[in-house]
């Protein structure tokens, strides 16, 4: 028997859905017990789908709508999100981001500043910094942005990656994604000119992580140390971007790649470069001037940390974040020094803090958390770790925090705090500010926020955040780490990149 064209459109069962997703959604938002923020968001993104799924069949079977208008709402319910909306990845949260498919591009801040060319200004020739640990000692930058804002430099399209800059003199460099080639480029900083580009054959893609390389190079000397995201490690002329030399690194550790793709920045020391692949060999390291390799160690899964030279206990040692563990190497031959457990198998990004000569602390998103372990030489030349204290309450998922007269500031699980490292208690949590990377320069803290992508200025204490300055940069998804050369500060995500000169100070 056929609908008749009267019968009205039963709505109760669609409101109890909505009511009901209302209340789980305001329940799921307002309940503090996740172990992470991640969680919580894919709950509310369950609820969402269910909700969904549970309208779809009141619509087709419950609704008593005449069979054209279910197939026309059908038709809305499907091809109308898909038509005018772009899935863009996920945030570090796991929200999903859509943006209009014909949406018109807002209009980019007009450069106000023209740098000199030749300039001479500080080097920032490594991830996180000349000493690897995300702290500068200057310049003193002016407090208030109100009166004397940051002048934007250059803009310019680039193509996709999580990699950050790395400059030295007037040259910065990145890695970036070109079609089926992975690129590095070299930039010149006063004008963003493109210097050179040299390509590899290789494309990582993931639809929640994106597109291209992860890591960010080093620079040392006259060369230039890059690793793709499947594991090619090369390196370049830094003049002219030609290569010295290629490795496979994934095929020297015989390492499956990584979910999330190779991720360590290279580190060099005494002639050799040291990179994480994972499988056999977790830890491999290479002689910087042919890239013949010196050794190999450890056989733990790698991780998405890169490897960072610490004296701890009065001896050298690199510090590595693998799967499930932390672990200690000898510098000059790869000998795995010490390990502690750590985590549950999933991402560790963050680097590791040392604080006076015999403590070093980690975090970790995830719920992990955050712990101070205290590593001490014995007699027989072995090494004793214990675990100060540890809390769930300080959460580092990607961004790197700093250690600042025994406090450490930074994101945690996306929200700015301060921790003790003297007990672990967090003093202060101020500013959502998602999973942006930040920088201590002198007093002051430069910090991304996640999406969109601003600049903020904040000197924070153990008494507060003390926001003091936002300058808008994109309004894309900004996961990638900043660099600081003199009162320049270039940026960039998988879409663009900027430099933006800061207001300073003059020293006396």
């Amino acid at each position: 028997m056929s609908e008749s064209s009267s019968t009205p459109i039963r709505w109760r069962p669609a409101i109890i859905i909505l009511a009901i997703a209302g209340v789980a959604y305001a329940v799921v938002k307002s309940i503090d017990v996740f172990a992470y923020e991640q969680k919580r968001s894919l709950t509310i993104l369950g609820i969402v789908v269910v909700s969904g799924l549970l309208l779809l069949i009141w619509w087709l079977f419950l609704s008593r709508a005449r069979m054209g208008t279910k197939l026309a709402g059908l038709v809305l319910f499907l091809a109308l999100p898909l038509g005018l909306l772009r899935y863009r990845g996920m945030s570090g949260d796991f929200v999903p981001i859509f943006e209009f498919r014909f949406a018109k591009a807002k209009t980019a801040l007009t450069s106000t500043v023209t740098l000199e060319r030749g300039t001479v200004r500080s080097d920032y020739p490594q991830l996180f910094g000349p000493n690897r640990d995300g702290r500068l000692s200057g310049p003193i930058l002016s407090p208030d942005w109100s009166k004397t804002p940051p002048q934007l430099v250059w803009r310019q399209s680039i193509g996709a990656a999580w990699s950050g800059f790395v400059i030295v003199g007037d040259r910065a460099l990145t890695q970036e994604q070109d079609g089926d080639n992975e690129c590095v480029s070299c930039y010149e900083v006063t004008t963003g000119k493109v210097l050179w580009k040299t390509t590899n054959p290789g494309r990582y893609e993931n639809p929640i992580a994106g597109v291209g390389p992860r890591a960010t190079p080093t620079i040392v000397g006259d060369r230039v140390l890059t690793l793709g995201a499947l594991g090619t490690l090369r390196c370049l002329d830094l003049a002219t971007g030609k290569p010295h030399w290629t490795r496979d690194m994934a095929a020297d550790a015989a390492a499956k790649l990584p979910e999330w793709g190779f991720a360590s920045s290279p580190l060099v020391h005494d002639g050799k470069v040291i990179v994480s692949a994972g499988g056999s060999k977790s830890l491999l390291a290479y002689r910087l001037d042919n890239g013949e390799p010196v050794w190999t160690s450890g056989t733990r899964p790698v991780n998405y940390s890169s490897p960072f030279l610490l004296t701890v206990a009065s001896r050298p040692q690199i510090i590595m974040f693998n799967s499930q563990a932390i672990t200690a190497h000898d510098p000059a031959t790869g000998t795995v020094l010490w390990e502690h457990d750590w985590g549950h198998g999933l991402p560790h990004v963050s680097r590791p803090i040392p604080f006076g000569d015999r403590q070093i602390f980690f975090s970790s998103g995830y719920g992990v958390g955050s712990a101070l372990l205290e590593v001490t030489a014995e007699p027989d030349g072995k090494f004793k770790v214990e675990q100060i204290w540890k809390t769930p309450r300080f959460q580092s998922k990607f961004a790197t925090p700093v250690e600042r007269g025994g406090y450490v500031y930074g994101v945690s699980d996306g929200i700015f705090a301060c921790l003790d490292l003297r007990d672990g208690s967090v003093r202060w949590k101020a500013g959502r500010y998602g999973h942006g990377q930040g920088l201590l320069v002198g007093d002051y803290y430069l910090q991304m926020t996640e999406q969109p992508g601003d600049l903020m200025l904040l000197k924070p204490t153990p008494e507060g955040a003390n926001e003091l300055g936002r300058f808008p940069l994109f309004e894309d998804k900004t996961w990638n780490p900043i660099a600081v050369t003199g009162d320049l500060v270039l940026a960039r995500t998988d879409r663009e990149a900027v430099c933006v000169r800061l207001p300073t100070i003059p020293a006396n």
